[in-house]
């Protein structure tokens, strides 16, 4: 009795090393999505001949622990602090005051002055040591 051997090939495919591949595929585009930015619009801006200059006055309003306040080292009454600070920043387009305010005062004194610098439309920023 003879017995016939099957001689057809079977083709494989090795799959091992995909799932490495696979893998660093995956933390690449992980990588790459976090470091672009689909937020950014990038525009190339028209030149103009002659430039503008914003006059962006800086103003410093200084609190101190016995509620001195002072514009500018200079120091004024408290209930006259919106009439100071109109006259002070009357022709800037932007006004910006840099608070300075004790830390030993209450939050409401710091409430008390972004108030008055809300009510007349200025913007303001509280300075802090590191």
């Amino acid at each position: 009795m003879k017995f016939r051997r099957k001689h057809k090939f079977a083709a494989e495919v090795a799959t091992s090393s995909l799932n490495d591949i696979m893998f660093f595929l995956l933390l690449f585009f992980l990588i790459i999505s976090t470091v672009a930015n689909p937020n950014v619009i990038k525009l190339l801006l028209p030149k103009a001949a002659s430039s503008q200059q914003l006059s962006k006055k800086q103003v410093t309003l200084s609190v101190d622990g016995q509620k001195q306040y002072f514009i500018d080292k200079t120091p004024i009454a408290p209930e006259n602090l919106e009439m100071e600070l109109k006259s002070v920043l009357k022709d800037v387009a932007e006004p910006t005051i840099v608070v300075r305010v004790d830390k030993t005062l209450a939050v409401q004194d710091l409430v008390d002055v972004l108030q008055t610098g809300a009510k007349l439309n200025i913007k303001m920023v509280m300075a802090t040591s590191k």
